[in-house]
């Protein structure tokens, strides 16, 4: 796997119809996609939630294999998930395959199937919010819904302020790794064979010029701030102000329509 392959963080302009939803609309619709993906129980639910996905896909034109790109990085997560619940899962009557001490049932392909697509589509589905909404606008969305908690004194601005940066960052420090990577590669360092201790004593010229270019980054960052007059929240102004319009009142009803289908899809029983 290939560090140009990470990308989240990432984020494709577009005037598609889901780039110009309110970022506040995506954000409910992520979490409208996660509670239904987490409601389904079988078959028929995950249909509707990979359809809802594809959609997704299909109207922000970021492509599926900008998607499957993203999805490259949790490769080995997927597929220890999977091993795992495929023979931990005991189900009722005669074992499928039996082998040693391990035993595959029916219910441990179908939990292992469907948690697969879970983790699937759940890490495609926030790439799409990333993909389609730049850092910035993701910010304002996050401190407007979380507004009502500043009455506890929870600091949202500057929470959201730093997982904007963070985000920001994330395809920055990406680059630089490759970069130095690369460069220690020219100078003969080898970061793929010998045993794990070896690999990590060969990670220790990548990691310290990485520190000292991620801390004069976050010091350049600070200064430039500064510079500026940002107080954090303090009267702030947005040159752009968030306002819902017809299609994000459509958009948050068909996100509704989606956890209420699978509810009843649960209801009727089926595989």
């Amino acid at each position: 796997m290939a560090l140009k392959d990470i990308t989240l963080g990432q984020f494709f302009p577009g005037k598609t119809i889901l780039h110009r939803l309110d970022p506040r609309t995506k954000v409910l619709l992520t979490v409208f996609f996660i509670v239904a993906l987490f409601m389904a129980r079988n078959i028929l639910g995950y249909g509707l939630c990979a359809t809802a996905l594809l959609t997704g896909i299909l109207l922000s034109r970021v492509g599926f294999k900008a998607v499957f790109k993203g999805l490259k990085p949790v490769f080995v997560i997927v597929v220890i998930t999977a091993v795992l619940n495929l023979f931990y899962t005991v189900g009722e009557g005669e074992p499928l395959l039996s082998f040693w001490i391990f035993n595959i049932y029916w219910e441990g392909v179908r939990t292992a199937f469907f948690m697969v697509l879970r983790i699937m589509m759940l890490i495609s589905c926030t790439f799409l919010l990333t993909y389609t909404t730049s850092p910035i606008r993701l910010t304002d969305a996050l401190e407007s819904l979380l507004g009502p908690l500043k009455k506890l004194h929870i600091p949202i601005h500057e929470l959201t302020m730093m997982m904007s940066i963070a985000l920001r960052f994330i395809p920055l420090l990406i680059e630089e790794t490759d970069k130095i990577m690369s460069a220690q590669k020219a100078r003969g360092a080898d970061f793929e064979t010998g045993n794990l201790l070896q690999r990590a004593k060969a990670l220790i010229p990548l990691l310290v010029p990485l520190f000292i270019s991620a801390f004069r980054r976050a010091d350049e960052l600070a200064v430039a701030m500064e510079c500026r007059g940002y107080h954090g929240d303090e009267g702030r102004t947005r040159m752009k102000e968030l306002r819902y319009a017809g299609k994000d009142y459509v958009a948050i009803l068909l996100g509704f329509a989606l956890c209420a289908a699978i509810w009843g899809v649960n209801l009727l029983g089926v595989f």
